[in-house]
């Protein structure tokens, strides 16, 4: 891979501009279009990039299988946590309304929480789904 000068460039130039995009499809997801499952497989596609471009053992050295293995439990969990904080605050499970003491805060906070979940084990599971299959030996 060493000869693809131009693929390396451009893809360092890009893959930090795609990560933002992540970041900002995340976020702005309770407002518009997008959210946890959309941010989460763009920014797992800026690994899956990465891998692609400067090789797997690379991919695995930016991103090592066990902290990604590691992200996809805390992202269920996030996800879990968030709908059973919902139980035991007196709701149903995922009510965000009474996470907090303004039911509107509380579904804005509900939200950015499981979004967040959501999009962490999208990323860590197309990481990982990627690194088992371009780690299969031919």
């Amino acid at each position: 891979m060493r000869h693809h000068r131009v693929l390396r460039i451009i893809s360092k130039l890009l893959i930090p501009f795609i990560m933002l995009f992540a970041l900002y499809v995340q976020f702005h997801g309770d407002f518009g279009p997008g959210g946890g499952f959309q941010a989460g497989v763009i920014f797992g596609s800026a690994f899956i990039l990465y891998g692609l471009i400067f090789g797997l053992e690379y991919a695995r050295m930016v991103a090592p299988p066990a902290i990604v293995t590691r992200l996809v439990a805390a992202g269920v969990l996030i996800f879990a946590g968030t709908g059973y904080a919902g139980l035991f605050a007196g709701g149903n499970f995922l009510d965000y309304g009474v996470l907090k003491s303004d039911p509107v805060a509380g579904q804005h906070l509900g939200i950015l929480l499981v979004e967040f979940g959501v999009g962490t084990t999208v990323a860590a599971s197309m990481i990982t789904i990627f690194f088992l299959f371009a780690g299969r030996d031919r």
